[in-house]
């Protein structure tokens, strides 16, 4: 049988870019990814920078395949999503500036603290209800007004990136509000840009693009995009939940009732509830939890966890060293590791850039009077089970803060298929957890696609979608009373760090 429709996600994360083909069919999705492609931040010095043409180069030739592969006449709509905060400053032409900068280059350091000495911490979550951490867009753009370039005086707007995409896909320069809503500077209760922090940051607000909700009908592709791609002219670009977040909690299969919870786990793990408005309290401030706008007028309150990255950064120096070992081969090593030796927090803010994670990690260990990992099975074991336990100590703080009690918690995304962490995490958290699907930011992005073409007409239509789909694998805990005594031991390394306190969010 024919297909229905053809949908195309673009869905660019901070290590790669995908194009991917959502084909509907007789009430069910199928996923085909097209095209894969690297996306990197290139040092300059010490500033950090995405390559962003190259990324452009990618999306071009990923939408190329998908003409060959599918023809142009049943691609229907297109939609872009990525990680958030990261910017770009455009001209009046609406050209780049410079080269959008990577949330981790080093101009922000101490940005933030600097900032709320002219707008409390107090005052500034009650704004934004965002988290605080150095990577967001608010200290970024502190940076840049501070910067001897000067670009933020030429700018005409600044555009996050997906809305750059989207720009260079239809000549739009809009801001759509999940991804907005990450930059700290996006008042969730009035719906628009806070201008008492674009003030306080000396950040002019007509900087600021113009704000539109997921599910929007960008355009049409411009003629130049069509002429290098073979989409037909006619093709439209809508406005998905364009932070990947966004996307991968629209997908999350849920059918049950009673709270849950989602883990989007990849090279950041976000952990939250999906709420109907923003959670404002002094207690949610003090935890450093986040208020990020979801799809449908939902609220993501959530709280980033340093994920994946730790293994990443382990792979990326092992590597360098002549081991080229892959994934499965490294949770392979993992496995035949003895566990509960020695643990981290995986937010203490040395783990957080670029380093050399092995070496970083053992000196934790030594400086904390644990045992020191020997091996790299040992120290990949240390990884898995440390951030399950801080799966589970966020997990105890956002019941406190929404005062209910979570049932149950789904994993999605692509560290999803990394079962050694999904059973570590049900063993810590002692209760179920569901996992999958592990493409749930395309399946999102390619649902807002399918509501903007009235297939859906809401998100409970679209998770019935997303559930007849894609298949789901449970973990039951294992030994939860070890896991609960290590829990302790864990509770007490971070202590010892200052962490995980926020030296933010202290109530007065």
């Amino acid at each position: 049988m024919k297909d229905e429709a053809i949908y195309l996600a673009i869905d660019l994360g901070a290590g790669s870019g995908r194009v991917i083909a959502g084909l509907m069919n007789d009430g069910r999705l199928r996923l085909e990814e097209v095209h894969r492609f690297e996306n990197r931040v290139v040092a300059d010095g010490e500033a950090l920078f995405w390559d962003f043409e190259g990324l452009w180069s990618g999306v071009l030739e990923g939408l190329r395949k998908a003409v060959s592969r599918f023809g142009a006449d049943d691609i229907k709509l297109l939609g872009v999503d990525t990680w958030g905060v990261d910017y770009g400053l455009l001209d009046r032409e609406g050209r780049l500036l410079a080269r959008p900068r990577g949330h981790r280059d080093p101009r922000t350091k101490g940005r933030l603290e600097e900032f709320m000495r002219r707008l409390p911490p107090e005052e500034l979550f009650a704004e934004t209800g965002i988290q605080f951490l150095e990577i967001n867009t608010l200290p970024q753009m502190c940076a840049e007004a501070a910067g001897e370039e000067g670009l933020l005086g030429k700018a005409d707007l600044f555009l996050l990136m997906p809305d750059l995409v989207n720009h260079r896909l239809c000549g739009r320069k809009v801001c759509e509000r999940t991804n907005a809503s990450t930059t700290q500077m996006y008042h969730p209760g009035k719906r628009a840009w806070s201008e008492r922090v674009f003030e306080a940051a000396g950040v002019p607000l007509e900087v600021a693009p113009e704000l539109i909700d997921a599910g929007e009908v960008l355009g049409k592709v411009l003629p130049e995009v069509a002429a290098q791609t073979g989409l037909l002219p006619g093709t439209k670009v809508v406005a998905v939940g364009s932070h990947d977040t966004a996307s991968a909690v629209a997908a999350v299969p849920v059918e049950r009732k009673g709270r849950f919870a989602y883990l989007s786990s990849g090279t950041w793990s976000l952990l939250g509830v999906e709420m109907n408005e923003a959670v404002m309290s002094p207690l949610a401030r003090r935890y450093n939890f986040t208020n990020e706008v979801g799809v449908f007028e939902t609220v993501r309150l959530l709280k980033n966890i340093n994920g994946m990255w730790l293994v990443q950064e382990c792979r990326r120096v092992w590597k360098e060293e002549g081991n080229d070992w892959s994934y499965p081969e490294l949770a392979a090593m993992a496995e035949g590791a003895k566990r509960f030796q020695a643990m981290i927090d995986p937010d203490e803010p040395r783990f957080a850039g670029r380093c050399d994670m092995p070496r970083v990690i053992a000196d934790y260990c030594r400086e904390t009077g644990q045992t020191v990992p020997a091996s790299p099975g040992e120290v990949l074991r240390l990884v898995i089970d440390s951030l399950a336990f801080k799966i589970r100590l966020v997990l105890e703080r956002l019941e406190e803060v929404i005062g209910e009690r979570v049932e149950v918690l789904h994993i999605i995304g692509g560290g999803g298929q990394n079962d050694s962490l999904n059973q570590s995490i049900a063993s810590s958290i002692n209760r179920p957890v569901l996992v999958g699907p592990f493409e749930a930011t395309a399946a999102g992005n390619v649902m807002m696609q399918h509501y903007a073409a009235g297939g859906i007409q809401s998100l409970v239509e679209g998770r019935e979608l997303i559930r007849n789909s894609f298949e789901t694998e449970i973990f039951t805990p294992a030994y939860p009373e070890e896991w609960t005594v290590a829990y302790g031991r864990f509770l007490g390394v971070s202590e010892l760090t200052g962490y995980p306190q926020s030296r933010f969010g202290k109530t007065n």
